[in-house]
């Protein structure tokens, strides 16, 4: 078998498995040599479909590559890389080995070429990430593993139907265009959007993230929701109704990121928002969005992780990471202060770094198509980033009041980590058609056009402005120390309520009804009785052993199908 022939996310697995039988240096060197060697053959591997076999009356495409599955499969190698050299310090061999299956997983789901392959990675995608969680070893994170892990099945449960359905309708599991003129459509549609956090269904990722490992959440940020937004782009370019749940999500989070103490939970908040700007591209489908959506797919790894790896470093150091009990750090933890501000311009979209010239992108082709009011839905999430992720993360952690805290930037392979993160930050910023020329579409596009230039940065100015404003007035909300629920208020507020109310109700009549329920009750099992036990009643009469087995095979073929229905 050529190199190139073999599938990306086999050489995760294969480590995977030697980190199991490996210690110290060993083991670290096998982690970066994985992602490294992994990027160049991707390199020279030329476009086509690789590893096709026939499974029933269907032909799977374990591993397919083109420009759309390309610029993914280089961003998690580069994720996976700098997510293992924030990680060399540790010495906990189920997070390594978990963080190794699930970026192999993540690059398995942007290679499938078939609903059925990309369902398999879909699920390993769930079930290798939950130990990033649990990884922390606290009650919480136990907690919020199995919620994690219940949300995250139901959605491969769904695509798995969603496939049977779309299969039978098309007579084929490839995986291409979907659109929504079916059932199937639908079904798919609901899968992905599960995993991208649509409104509604975002829960899962504010309540586990916070609560993974200080590794585990860098891990997390780069590979579950990007695998749902290359999966959208694959099979549901140019369908409007994305634009409009997209604009949803850069929009809602940032009142809840306001309020939020927990600054992990700030850029899970910060997460969604950012993936809405993808899912808005998606979904006005022409080239020039399509571009946009994936640059910043692209540009959000590296700039989320720099920004999570800061919160992380934090952390770390100090055991602390709400906002109410931080501040003054810049004294203490100086470059990991500098390297989070880098993060926090990113995001926010600062010129001459990553995020403007993939997020002006998105906008400009709002603009282009007539979307002017999404348009301003995103410019206005534009600066609400900038006021939860660009300035309240940098100050609240490092220029807000000193806390008094006793810390020192974290260790050297953290601090390479953020500084390979920054330093890309700034060169894409710098120089983007080096990222342009990855793209699934020929670009042309110039982010540095006076007008967008000129609009950012005034747009930057005068949240700011309106950020200390606030501030000196005592407007801006404080961190205090509190749980904020958003659409998780649904299921630990109001149903719980509900439910109990109709216990209550139940309870009133069932105390009227019990006796006379259990008279009747007792009448009918003598009844039956007396019918089937009795001298010739139909369970007293002998049966042939064989049509006993097949009543047994009926029964259990039945609770089969129910089960699986």
């Amino acid at each position: 078998m050529w190199m190139s022939e073999i599938p990306p996310f086999l050489p995760f697995f294969v480590g995977a498995l030697m980190l199991t039988v490996t210690r110290g240096v060993l083991r670290g060197a096998i982690m970066l040599a994985i992602p490294i060697a992994g990027a160049l053959n991707l390199g020279m591997t030329p476009e086509g479909m690789y590893l096709q076999f026939q499974f029933f009356d269907y032909q799977l495409l374990p591993y397919r590559l083109d420009k759309l599955s390309l610029i993914f499969g280089y961003i998690f190698h580069l994720a996976a890389l700098l997510g293992i050299i924030y990680s060399l310090h540790l010495r906990d061999t189920v997070q390594q080995v978990s963080a190794m299956l699930y970026a192999g997983s993540g690059l398995g789901a942007v290679f499938a070429g078939d609903l059925l392959t990309l369902f398999i990675f879909w699920e390993l995608l769930a079930f290798t990430s939950v130990f990033l969680i649990w990884g922390r070893r606290t009650q919480r994170s136990y907690a919020a593993g199995m919620r994690y892990l219940i949300i995250q099945v139901l959605s491969g449960v769904i695509l798995l139907v969603g496939a049977l359905f779309y299969a039978a309708e098309n007579q084929t599991l490839a995986f291409g265009y979907i659109g929504l003129d079916s059932i199937s459509g639908w079904l798919i549609l609901l899968a992905f959007g599960i995993k991208c956090a649509f409104p509604f269904a975002h829960n899962w990722l504010t309540d586990a993230y916070p609560e993974a490992s200080v590794t585990g959440t860098v891990f997390l940020s780069a590979f579950t929701t990007k695998v749902a937004v290359y999966a959208l782009a694959r099979g549901y370019p140019g369908i409007e109704l994305l634009i409009y749940i997209g604009a949803a999500m850069t929009c809602f989070p940032i009142f809840f990121a306001v309020i939020e103490n927990d600054l992990r939970r700030v850029l899970a908040y910060s997460l969604i928002n950012q993936v809405g700007f993808m899912v808005v591209g998606i979904g006005i489908g022409t080239a020039l969005a399509i571009n946009g959506a994936v640059s910043h797919a692209f540009n959000d790894v590296i700039f989320k992780g720099l920004l999570f790896m800061s919160m992380g470093a934090v952390l770390h150091m100090t055991g602390r990471i709400k906002g109410s009990d931080l501040g003054g750090l810049y004294k203490t933890m100086p470059k990991t202060t500098v390297l989070c501000i880098i993060g926090a311009a990113s995001i926010s979209a600062f010129p001459l770094f990553s995020g403007f010239v993939s997020k002006s992108m998105v906008m400009s082709a709002a603009l282009e198509e007539g979307y002017d009011w999404i348009w301003l839905m995103l410019l206005f999430a534009s600066a609400g980033v900038f006021h939860h992720a660009g300035i309240k993360i940098p100050y609240f952690a490092f220029f807000a009041r000193d806390a008094g805290i006793s810390a020192k930037d974290p260790p050297a392979n953290m601090l390479a980590a953020m500084a390979i993160s920054a330093a890309l930050c700034i060169g894409i910023g710098v120089y983007p058609q080096a990222l342009y020329a990855l793209l699934p579409f020929s670009s042309h596009y110039n982010p540095y056009d006076a007008s967008h230039v000129l609009t950012q940065t005034q747009l930057l100015f005068f949240s700011a402005l309106a950020f200390v404003w606030l501030n000196k007035q005592g407007l801006y909300p404080p961190e205090l120390r509190s749980t904020n629920l958003d659409a998780d208020w649904i299921y630990r507020r109001l149903l719980p309520r509900a439910l109990h109310k109709i216990s209550n109700v139940i309870g009133v009549i069932g105390q009227e009804k019990t006796q006379e329920m259990q008279l009747r009750l007792g009448k009918s099992l003598a009844y039956l009785a007396t019918k089937s036990h009795y001298l010739r009643g139909s369970l007293s009469r002998n049966y042939p052993t064989g049509s006993m087995v097949l009543w047994v095979a009926i029964v259990l073929a039945s609770y089969l199908v129910v089960s699986f229905i």
